[in-house]
């Protein structure tokens, strides 16, 4: 542990440094993080307090947080989520639709709820939607969606809905992105899937398996209306066995 000082004016940001470097020895990134924090906190207070004219840790770094890869459902686990929902009541139709929907376009749960039933053109196997920074885009619908959409429509109309939102509750208002998250979380539990599933991880899944499939990362760019190629590219280490597989078969020198 770094030596005590009766005169905390002869610390310097050296004196920090090195406390940081023990705590590496004993700490985690996190609590790293939180107790430079304090001690930024501390030299705060005493400079309001006219006991030191400068922050030492001010410029001290903070240990940059481990990056969590997003969480994907496998092929298999998207079959079984989708086929959860019993779609012979307008309520589990609409389920089923949603599911489909969300896996098939990559849409945000924000995107979803925003529909209104103008904004769907089965035909054309698109749907328009509103996101990030009001920016409007068009997304391609899956035929098995669309089939699901189709499936849909008429029950929602037996829901009597109070608006032109696509997805509306049992009272004809629309659906809210919370109603969403517990809608998937529920057929993840009856499914069996033992993963913290929510309308984020089927937007990650859509990317992967696309991914997985060879689509480009531009085309995949567009399609989740993502403004920068980099936050796309978080994607990509999910098809590092596809890529190693593909390296092992056609490297000569593999």
């Amino acid at each position: 542990m770094p030596e005590g000082r009766e005169d905390i004016s002869e610390l310097d940001e050296t004196h920090v440094r090195s406390y940081v470097g023990w705590l590496y020895t004993r700490n985690s990134k996190v609590s790293i993080s939180r107790k430079i924090a304090s001690v930024r906190t501390f030299y705060d207070y005493l400079m309001r307090n006219g006991v030191l004219k400068k922050n030492m840790a001010k410029h001290v770094p903070t240990p940059q947080g481990e990056k969590r890869l997003p969480v994907f459902l496998t092929v298999d686990e998207v079959v079984k989520l989708l086929e959860t929902p019993s779609t012979d009541t307008p309520l589990g139709a609409r389920d089923g639709a949603i599911l489909e929907l969300l896996y098939s376009s990559g849409l945000r749960v924000s995107e979803l709820t925003g529909i209104n039933m103008p904004d769907l053109d089965l035909k054309a196997m698109s749907v328009k939607v509103l996101g990030k920074g009001s920016k409007e885009r068009m997304a391609p619908i899956g035929s098995k969606a669309v089939h699901a959409l189709a499936k849909y429509l008429p029950g929602r109309l037996e829901l009597k809905p109070r608006g032109d939102s696509l997805f509306v509750n049992s009272r004809g208002g629309g659906l809210t992105t919370r109603s969403v998250d517990r809608i998937i979380k529920k057929y993840a539990v009856i499914a069996g899937i033992p993963k913290n599933i929510s309308p984020h991880v089927l937007r990650h899944t859509f990317a992967t398996h696309l991914l997985g499939g060879g689509a480009d990362l531009r085309a995949i760019q567009e399609m989740l209306g993502h403004k920068s190629l980099s936050t796309t590219q978080r994607y990509t280490h999910t098809s590092i066995e596809k890529l190693m597989e593909i390296y092992d078969k056609t490297h000569p020198r593999a």
